[in-house]
């Protein structure tokens, strides 16, 4: 089963959806792996896409403690109706997908996999980008308790200390879209 995501950062929607995997899968009680795949692995840093497809691996890998999983990386193709025949290459051929998406739904299905719409939970709250504009925002906090509380709102809490510990979170403060920098 894969589980397919940008993860611009892994947040509790993200959690949400693979613990939903994880439990279609009933930890152990079927044959299909468990493979979370990194979708735009190879995008340009922006405020968009903030972290490289290893730091968010290790985002992943944090939350995960322990759970098997195989983590593996898919650039895009900016080509929409060959996106699943190009994306098999690096997640391997159809099988079981779980998502969110309906345009992932959509494509996935035309390409012959057997696909589990999950519900989004706590949308309003668990957005990439109400999340990067929050972690844009405290970008220049320099405690990092305070900024790991503020985080562990919308993200787990493992998570946010990765962020924030390695400093992942400062690059936000030099993008945007204009205007004056926030902080």
């Amino acid at each position: 089963m894969i589980v397919l995501g940008r993860f611009q950062p892994f947040h509790n929607g993200h959690a949400a959806m693979v613990n939903a995997a994880i439990s279609y899968l009933g930890v152990g009680d079927t044959e299909l792996p468990l493979r979370i795949c990194i979708g735009s692995s190879q995008a340009e840093e922006s405020l968009e896409n903030p972290w490289s497809a290893e730091e968010r691996e290790q985002m992943i890998t944090t939350w995960l403690d322990g759970i098997n999983a195989e983590i593996v990386h898919v650039p895009d193709l900016g080509d929409p109706p060959n996106y699943v025949r190009h994306a098999e290459k690096f997640h391997g051929p159809a099988g079981v997908i779980l998502t969110t998406d309906e345009a992932t739904s959509s494509l996935y299905r035309e390409a012959g996999w057997f696909v589990i719409e999950s519900n989004l939970v706590n949308r309003e709250d668990w957005q990439g980008w109400r999340i990067r504009t929050t972690m844009q925002m405290l970008s220049t906090v320099v405690e990092e308790e305070a900024a790991i509380a503020a985080l562990g709102v919308n993200m787990p809490e493992p998570v946010a200390r990765l962020i924030i510990e390695n400093g992942w979170q400062r690059r936000l403060f030099h993008m945007g879209t204009g205007g004056e920098p926030v902080g």
